[in-house]
């Protein structure tokens, strides 16, 4: 319960405007518990209704979690403040963000000079046809039923979409721990509360699941294989236990994460065949380049057709020339040839990294993606006595939630040698110092 800070205010607004300065101040800090309606409404001498209201404004905002007789507490880091960049001083190797290696991504030259010139106008049809029909293709290759499939600007704006069809401000959705920031943070930007689900080499463990799924669960999100930052990827056993979980609640809206489709180094598995209400996204960033802004979402026909209102009502369309292009590179078969190039070289290059680090019995996580999960005692430290040898490497603090200290190290554009280095370096920055003492 926070006792440290006053608020203040006698309406709604007042009351919640005063909590978000606190908030976002560090007065009152993440985890903290707010009093309950009741108890601040005595405090401020105004009625329930009131608080009530103001708890609602912040809820909306990101900013709290829970509600009912367990109270209301305060959200971790919001994506409404944007985390910083992690710095990387001039000179170091720079293995902290998740891009493509960009000599694996197709050149557009072929696919801009096949580009219907004509201005495109209102009132025609949203989507390529033939985007359409390769999506639903290579889903339905992989065993995904894909009688709707729509276009999204993106993993993240598919994801939002799909979880603002069905959810509502205070709803509570599983998210695997550790986790994609981003993931994480839109989920609080729309009011809604992460409920930390830990993972495994094979993804969301079922029993740690079904727990969250007792206390009162309204969606899931799953990465299905290339799991940002841990690695795991669903197997046919996993995939059989977890649908056993999930099938109890039919009114979940199970949503899979594939935003790394063809370039993860794992075979194609998904939870959703006979789900009442679910979606699979699948970006074309890391395949085809982070500045192609487009996704394709397959999932339950209400769903999808929820998703298209509200396009209507937004951005309308993703833009006719981003789809071409798209179009253009997945129907090419020196594109496709690139990709199965691009598969075996991220995993060779994460294969390479585990292989040095087990080299010097460190035990880290990569069954697949584009990363390398690295437990460690201490994350500053050791990322210091890294920075010191020349690497740059994220902080797990970014993507965890209650799982322990780690590491995240991006493989996707290590060179050949880099990994003996990088093995024998983090292997001297996890060796523990001796103490001496003088006489």
């Amino acid at each position: 319960m926070v006792k440290h800070y006053s608020t203040r205010g006698s309406t709604s607004r007042q009351i919640a405007a005063d909590l978000e300065g606190a908030i976002r101040t560090g007065k009152i800090h993440p985890a903290e518990r707010l009093p309950t309606v009741r108890e601040l409404a005595g405090e401020l001498s105004v009625s329930p209704a009131t608080v009530s209201s103001a708890f609602g404004k912040l809820r909306t905002r990101g900013l709290i979690v829970g509600r009912g007789r367990g109270g209301v507490r305060v959200a971790g880091p919001s994506s409404l403040s944007a985390r910083p960049a992690l710095r990387v001083p001039p000179g170091a190797r720079d293995l902290t963000v998740a891009n493509p290696d960009p000599a694996l991504l197709p050149s557009l030259q072929h696919a801009l000079k096949t580009l219907d010139r004509r201005p495109h106008l209102y009132g025609e049809p949203r989507n390529v046809p033939e985007l359409i029909d390769i999506a639903t293709q290579r889903f339905r290759d992989d065993g995904i039923d894909a009688d709707s499939v729509v276009i999204a600007s993106g993993a993240l704006d598919g994801l939002e979409r799909v979880l603002q069809a069905h959810l509502r401000v205070g709803d509570r959705v599983a998210v695997e721990d550790p986790g994609w920031t981003n993931v994480q943070d839109l989920v609080r930007a729309l009011g809604l509360e992460p409920i930390p689900v830990p993972v495994d080499d094979y993804g969301l463990v079922p029993e740690h699941l079904e727990q969250a799924l007792r206390g009162g669960v309204h969606g899931v999100i799953v990465t299905p294989r290339g799991q940002n930052p841990f690695g795991a990827a669903l197997d046919t056993r996993r995939v059989n236990d977890l649908r056993r979980v999930i099938g109890s609640q039919p009114d979940l809206i199970v949503v899979e994460d594939d935003y790394a489709p063809w370039v993860t180094g794992a075979k194609a598995m998904t939870l959703t065949k006979g789900l009442p209400r679910w979606a699979v996204i699948r970006s074309v960033s890391k395949a085809l380049g982070p500045d192609l802004r487009l996704a394709m979402v397959a999932g339950d026909p209400e769903t999808c057709e929820r998703v298209e209102r509200r396009q209507l009502v937004g951005t309308g369309w993703v833009s006719h020339i981003l789809q071409q292009i798209v179009t253009s590179l997945l129907s090419d078969p020196t594109v496709e040839q690139l990709l199965v190039k691009a598969h075996d070289s991220y995993s060779e290059r994460r294969e390479a990294l585990m292989d040095a680090l087990l080299e010097h019995g460190i035990h880290a996580y990569g069954r697949s993606g584009l990363s390398v999960w690295v437990p460690v005692r201490e994350e500053a430290s050791t990322m210091q006595l890294l920075l010191e040898a020349g690497w740059a490497v994220a902080p797990g603090e970014r993507f965890r939630l209650r799982t322990p200290p780690a590491l995240r190290i991006t493989t996707t554009t290590l060179r050949q040698g880099e990994a003996i280095r990088l093995g024998r370096d983090l292997a001297a920055a996890m060796r523990p110092k001796r103490v001496r003492y003088s006489a």
